[in-house]
């Protein structure tokens, strides 16, 4: 990986800025110079989201807001900072009013369904452990959105997330790269973007901190520049995702067997979809150490229980692999392996196969390597792609 490679972000002062606390925000380069060029950025209604479209507008670009009303279900009752809640759309209107910019509001609610929502409870159904916020971003915010942007003229799209972008100056391939801010970066849930959507997105808070971004909030005098954000998936309350599932009709309690792993019946559950690699409360079986679930069996209805050590794995599949920084793959790969979001990754080596997915042999072995997650691979920080773990 040793292409020279060129950012879109440049950190330079802004001349006039009247960010005066913040005197190293980036500076995008223009499109084109004969030309304003038309950004459409998605506006959830948090602080980031708020930030980026005040710094993109400081840096003169032509501001269109958007918001995804993307859950079709009764809002009026959930939490203000969700994504689709009266009172996230209400303040990124605001905020739109505030900066000058235009507005709307678009119901995508019937494609979030399909998209999301029914990948969400089928994946738990086939014994999977779902990541929607990853299949969220490729679907939409950054298909559908783009759909958009052809339609309202817009060339760029951009968003709040904390993560960034090159120009690799040898393959002209848009690259991904982690955000600065350590704590806050979200490239993990980008793995999956195609080149066709890298290159026409930008990410105005990818240089920044999350200290940085609330500062600028502020100066602004942003209506959402103390808001708190929401560490969980948008549209489960209070992160229960199995009384999601029941309330929305996508699951229904039926009785299988907790067995160990030789085959042993241990007890009943009530549907695997309620279940997750690496679980421990909630088993309802007795035993003389912990017991943790090491498997889930949809073909024949069984939650498989077993002892920790059962839990560690050095060598697993990934399915759907999606690469970055080149088209076809070399035959190995050395990466930093992060198997959840919250992983602080693991040095692996990574051979791509002739169906699309890869072998992935961990240095040293990890605990809970759930089906159904993403594994992102890294060289530093850059994204060199990823795919989702296999049985």
């Amino acid at each position: 990986m040793g292409d020279k490679s060129v950012p879109l972000t440049v950190p330079l002062p802004l001349s006039r800025s009247r960010f005066t606390r913040l005197p190293s925000l980036p500076t995008f380069r223009p499109v084109s110079k004969n030309k304003k060029t038309r950004v459409m950025i998605g506006m959830s209604g948090g602080v980031d989201s708020s930030a980026a479209a005040a710094l993109l507008q400081e840096q003169g670009f032509d501001l269109v807001g958007v918001t995804l009303k993307l859950w079709p279900q009764d809002c009026v009752n959930r939490a203000e900072d969700k994504c689709c809640g009266p009172e996230a759309v209400k303040d990124a209107r605001a905020v739109a009013h505030q900066l000058g910019i235009p507005y709307y509001l678009v119901d995508e609610s019937a494609e979030f369904q399909k998209q999301v929502i029914a990948y969400f409870a089928e994946e738990y159904k086939a014994g999977r452990t779902p990541n929607p916020c990853v299949m969220c971003n490729e679907r939409l915010k950054f298909g559908t959105l783009l759909h958009r942007a052809d339609q309202l003229g817009a060339q760029l799209i951009a968003t709040g997330h904390f993560a960034r972008t090159e120009k690799c100056a040898t393959t002209g391939r848009t690259l991904l790269k982690r955000g600065r801010d350590p704590r806050k970066d979200q490239s993990y849930f980008l793995f999956s973007l195609k080149q066709w959507q890298l290159e026409r997105t930008i990410f105005p808070l990818g240089a920044m901190t999350k200290s940085d971004t609330r500062d600028l909030a502020r100066e602004c005098k942003l209506k959402t520049a103390e808001k708190e954000e929401s560490m969980e998936i948008c549209f489960v309350p209070d992160n229960d995702y199995g009384k999601f599932l029941e309330s929305a009709k996508l699951a229904t309690r039926h009785r299988g067997d907790i067995v160990d792993v030789h085959g042993r019946k241990l007890g009943q559950h009530d549907g695997i979809e309620f279940y997750t690699i690496g679980q421990r409360k909630g088993l309802g079986v007795s035993a003389p150490k912990p017991l943790y679930v090491v498997e889930l069996d949809a073909a024949n209805n069984r939650v498989i229980v077993g002892d920790e050590t059962m839990l560690d794995r050095a060598e697993f599949r990934v399915d759907r692999c999606n690469w970055i920084p080149f088209e076809k793959p070399p035959e190995s790969i050395e990466v930093t392996a992060k198997i959840r979001y919250n992983h602080p990754g693991t040095p692996a080596t990574v051979t791509p196969t002739a169906d699309g997915g890869a072998l992935v042999k961990l240095h040293e072995a990890q605990r809970a390597i759930t089906p159904g997650q993403a594994c992102v691979f890294y060289q530093e920080d850059l994204v060199v792609g990823g795919g989702w773990i296999a049985r």
